[in-house]
């Protein structure tokens, strides 16, 4: 009667956590998308896009409020220890991460709008390179997530470098942008409030799979890559 019991449970939180890593991966996804939707935005000048990433955010918020129901219920009914209940916490973490990464989503197609039809200060060049490397890094997280792969989710994080060094070179071309021309430098400060939104986002995909190191290994904390050795 114990082993049938047992087993019972067992299925119950695994169907659980199976639900919860789909809806995950759904909200990844969506988060996903509104990233590439909004700096597309910025490329082509389209408000009707930079409208529908800012009235799409509410969906993605439902979706991180219904995961965290989830993952709270499932902690309170199926009473999971060790690493089940480590891999709950994991997911509802990533889900407010990727909930906020929307929100800077919905930052970029808010300045958009503001930019209306004016064209940006300079040509796009790090910006929509920023958004393909945070956006690849998001796809390898959630895979790092579904298979709970340290080794990968330590290798995302060190790609967060090549996003801080176009944000930097973008920072420097735009504030000596500003000091030549002042009249440049509203224009300037809308394509660095993007560069930053960016930046951002690449920061909290380096939470998820500091949580996704956590779920596996129990070790909490900022992910220090090892420094290569030094050079006679």
């Amino acid at each position: 009667m114990g082993i049938i019991s047992s087993t019972s449970g067992r299925s119950l939180l695994d169907h659980d956590q199976n639900g919860i890593r789909d809806d995950v991966l759904r909200l990844g996804s969506l988060v996903n998308d509104q990233l590439r939707f909004s700096v597309k935005a910025l490329r082509e000048r389209n408000l009707d896009l930079a409208h529908q990433v800012i009235s799409s955010d509410e969906r993605i918020n439902q979706l991180r409020y219904k995961i965290e129901e989830a993952c709270l219920m499932t902690i309170a009914t199926q009473q999971p220890a060790a690493s089940d209940l480590r891999r709950i916490i994991t997911a509802m973490h990533m889900s407010v991460e990727m909930e906020r990464i929307g929100d800077h989503a919905v930052g970029i197609a808010g300045i958009v709008l503001r930019m209306g039809s004016e064209a940006p200060i300079k040509p796009l060049v790090e910006i929509p390179h920023m958004q393909t490397i945070a956006s690849d890094m998001m796809e390898l997280a959630l895979d790092a997530f579904v298979k709970m792969d340290v080794e990968l989710a330590r290798s995302i994080v060190l790609r967060d470098d090549e996003v801080d060094a176009l944000y930097n070179q973008a920072l420097r071309d735009l504030l000596i942008q500003m000091a030549q021309d002042r009249k440049s430098i509203t224009r300037a400060m809308y394509l660095l409030w993007v560069a930053h939104n960016l930046e951002r986002s690449a920061d909290r995909v380096t939470n998820l799979c500091e949580r996704v190191i956590f779920a596996v290994t129990g070790e909490l904390g900022d992910y220090k890559p090892p420094k290569p050795p030094k050079t006679a």
